[in-house]
């Protein structure tokens, strides 16, 4: 079957991973409120297309802190692809970087930051970090994927805790014993049969983390500093006056609070609170390259998607993946011309009517 839409991807992948697997990539936080609302608030947007444009010739290249990537797509940080494919991130970075956009590598990858960098050497990187308990893991993970290349750090704040994601709890969501987080690889001494949480030693995650540990890590590193997970005016604010280089609008894919906004709802309030004065960015929901104009006329400077890649590399690793971007590569443009847009600096906020249903 030819897969046109990013939900073939995601009917194969249901249809051909475990049951625990598909329910860890799936899961949202309690009744799942948040991750649903997060693909439906996009179909309340509305856009009001113009006519009689001349969209014959279309540019979809934007750039992300002074980088030109080919469209204003890129790979958000997500766990695990070894449980989705036997090259797991290695073959995520390779595709990424065939189509020219940015991919944020997770903490929690199945491939280490040098077996990464290594795989796509011309690739555009960034990393997701985690504050510990232990300042000097972080410390450590941050000197070497500085070393590596990475040119920046996307700080995730929404996890002080663990949100409630009931399925793995239900299956004992556990990483099978061939696969390990590779980046802390033999950085735990813990005792055999110690609790773990998603492949570390549980209670490793800081809940005391705060706007000082933003001043922390600036001081340890030269690379600029992203902080993904803010859904308020008030705390975009606050991460300009932190001096950060962007924000993520993020929601951890409804995988923490149940009950937040939905991103894109969250979007427009934060784009109003920083003025320009830092690049904002989207993640949670995009499916389609109409929901990347939509984000682009609310304000956002790019956004990033995580399930629909773990749907690639299920169906087919590398090539996967880079068929899921294609398509919404593809579909963008669409949406874009017939928007009447002729590249991204023509899309504003004047494209869009909020429905009132």
């Amino acid at each position: 079957m030819a897969m046109v839409c990013l939900t073939d991807f995601e009917e194969y992948a249901k249809e051909h991973l475990s049951k625990a697997t598909w329910d860890y990539y799936a899961a949202g936080a309690d009744d799942c409120c948040t991750r649903d609302d997060n693909l439906l608030a996009f179909k309340r947007i509305r856009l009001r297309p113009r006519i009689l444009r001349d969209v014959s010739v279309s540019d979809t290249r934007t750039t992300v802190q002074g980088m030109e990537i080919s469209f204003p797509v890129g790979v958000a940080p997500t766990a695990f692809h070894c449980l989705a494919w036997h090259e797991g991130e290695v073959a995520t970075a390779r595709a990424a970087e065939s189509v020219n956009t940015c991919y944020i590598t997770s903490t929690y990858s199945t491939c280490s930051v040098e077996e990464i960098a290594a795989a796509a050497p011309g690739g555009y990187r960034w990393f997701q970090l985690y504050v510990y308990r232990d300042r000097k893991l972080s410390e450590l993970i941050v000197q070497r994927v500085e070393s590596l290349g990475y040119k920046a750090l996307v700080l995730t704040v929404d996890v002080p805790y663990t949100g409630k994601r009931r399925n793995d709890i239900r299956n004992q969501f556990k990483l099978p014993p061939h696969l390990k987080v590779k980046n802390f690889e033999g950085m735990f001494q813990q005792e055999t049969g110690a609790p773990e949480e998603y492949g570390i030693p549980a209670n490793t995650l800081d809940p005391s983390i705060s706007w000082k540990d933003v001043s922390w890590l600036q001081s340890i590193t030269r690379l600029p500093v992203i902080i993904k997970g803010i859904l308020t005016k008030e705390d975009a604010e606050l991460a300009v006056e932190h001096g950060v280089q962007g924000v993520i609008v993020s929601n951890h894919g409804g995988r923490q609070l149940d009950g937040g906004p939905a991103s894109i709802d969250a979007l427009s309030e934060i784009v109003d609170a920083v003025q320009g004065r830092i690049e904002v960015y989207v993640d949670g929901g995009i499916r389609t390259g109409s929901d990347v104009l939509k984000a682009l006329a609310l304000g956002a400077r790019c956004v990033f998607i995580g399930r629909p890649v773990v749907w690639g590399l299920a169906y087919k690793g590398e090539e996967g993946v880079r068929e899921v971007l294609q398509i919404l590569n593809d579909e963008f443009r669409l949406s874009m011309t017939l928007s009447g847009c002729r590249n991204v600096g023509e899309i504003n906020r004047n494209l869009i009517q909020v429905s009132k249903l």
